[in-house]
């Protein structure tokens, strides 16, 4: 049981990941995208309707679909899809120098939007009695577990045995990490993160870097959305099934202080708390929304700590949220 609370905590918490990482890279360079939710709808619907053609045009059949097509084409298909949703951000808020917060809502709605008409157009194609369209083929693919997982007892079904989404999860967010801190490009990054005026002075290209920091912010977080439905629903996509959890990897970013790497520690615990609420319904205690609300109560927490040391590198980046004015400088 410790082992099965583990491993499904771990699967909850790994789209979470992708949008923090995500909306971490696109946060230093001072950019707040709340749109992240709908982003990782977009990328979510990107795969599935991919997958959803390019099962159909094997003739739904698993023995003509490609193992490496079937996992290339929604791969792709979500990344395009979230990278669009990027540029469209970074045009209205670099570009235009629209007020951020109104942008990523708007994002946000457009995105659900988006994803619930195509997903409820790919339902009326397949007519459904349900509400939702399965593509266990491709989901198939997408979860191929390592062959000698199996023969290692607890210690493979506690690190070996989840698709490759997962562990690519973490090690995007390991190399974002890294670059962000040890190399030109995370210096560069986070000082137009910090003062874009500064950064313009020293010779950096700011506007590039706004834009390349939030198409591939947008891209990672879009990952999320084709995990979720590819490997912890099995290949089911159904209309608002995503839920909030594109929110609370806003509120992942938080809880691990803009650091890609505590995230991985963060999204495993907001996966933990989350999953709680089914155990204690086990046990017979009526409080599954209280329980709901940890994940969220525990950022407020870590914020209220943070705030109160003021140490400067818990703090996000100083010109966050705000638009460069290069005339200004």
């Amino acid at each position: 049981m410790i082992i099965q609370m583990i491993t499904r905590a771990i699967l909850l918490g790994i789209p979470m990941l992708y949008g923090a990482v995500g909306e971490i890279i696109t946060e230093k360079s001072g950019h707040l995208n709340l749109g992240i939710p709908g982003i990782m709808y977009v990328g979510a619907i990107g795969g599935v309707t991919g997958s959803f053609l390019y099962e159909n045009a094997c003739g739904n059949s698993i023995d003509n679909m490609s193992p490496f097509l079937s996992v290339f084409i929604p791969l792709m298909c979500s990344i395009v899809g979230s990278i669009i949703m990027g540029l469209i951000y970074s045009f209205l808020t670099v570009t235009l120098r629209a007020n951020q917060n109104v942008t990523g809502l708007a994002l946000t709605t457009f995105g659900i939007g988006i994803g619930n008409f195509f997903g409820a157009s790919l339902i009326k194609l397949v007519d459904s009695d349900m509400p939702s369209i399965a593509l266990t083929k491709t989901s198939q693919f997408f979860c191929k577990e390592l062959p000698f997982a199996d023969e290692l007892g607890w210690f493979g079904d506690l690190f070996l045995s989840y698709d490759f989404l997962t562990y690519l999860a973490i090690a995007i967010a390991l190399v974002s990490a890294f670059v962000l801190r040890r190399t030109r490009v995370g210096l560069n990054l986070r000082s137009v993160g910090e003062s874009p005026a500064t950064a313009d002075a020293a010779g950096i290209n700011v506007t590039r870097y706004k834009y390349i920091a939030t198409c591939i912010g947008s891209a990672v977080a879009g990952l999320g959305g084709l995990q979720y439905v590819m490997a912890y629903a099995n290949g089911v996509w159904s209309n608002n099934a995503f839920g909030d959890r594109g929110w609370m990897a806003i509120a992942l970013v938080i809880f691990a202080l803009w650091k890609p790497d505590v995230a991985i520690l963060g999204a495993f615990l907001f996966g933990a708390l989350c999953n709680a609420n089914n155990y204690i319904h086990g046990l017979g205690v009526e409080a599954q929304e209280l329980f709901k609300m940890l994940p969220y109560v525990v950022t407020v927490i870590v914020l209220v700590i943070t705030s109160m040391r003021k140490k400067r590198e818990h703090q996000p980046p100083a010109h966050l949220g705000l638009s460069y004015f290069r005339e200004e400088r």
